[in-house]
């Protein structure tokens, strides 16, 4: 049985699409983007001075374990996610996955 992992990155709106073909050319199989809205905006750049937009773009991969680190890293770089306000990305675990007709039975 494969070990699945869901990578979740949070970015500005209009760079999705260059943090995905990064983590495609990584190795990624695909992605899905969708829109979304910060709410803690306002306490952000109260405490840290960064202007934060409250437009968001989230990107969600699945990923098998073993090609999750080079497909996160070229993220965090095409997005330029260390610098602050630029978004943030992090993965959790996936059980009872179905759906994907490519693979075996991922339900344990």
């Amino acid at each position: 049985m494969l070990d699945i992992k869901c990578i979740v990155a949070i970015v500005e709106r209009g760079k999705a699409d260059r943090v995905v073909d990064a983590a495609k050319d990584a190795g990624a199989s695909g992605a899905t983007i969708f829109y979304g809205r910060g709410t803690g905006e306002s306490e952000v750049k109260k405490f840290l001075n960064v202007k934060i937009e409250a437009s968001k773009e989230i990107i969600l991969i699945l990923s098998e374990k073993d090609k999750l680190r080079p497909i996160v890293e070229a993220m965090v770089d095409a997005g330029k996610l260390e610098e602050p306000g630029t978004g943030i990305i992090f993965t959790v675990p996936v059980v009872n996955l179905i759906g994907l007709h490519h693979r075996d039975n991922f339900i344990e």
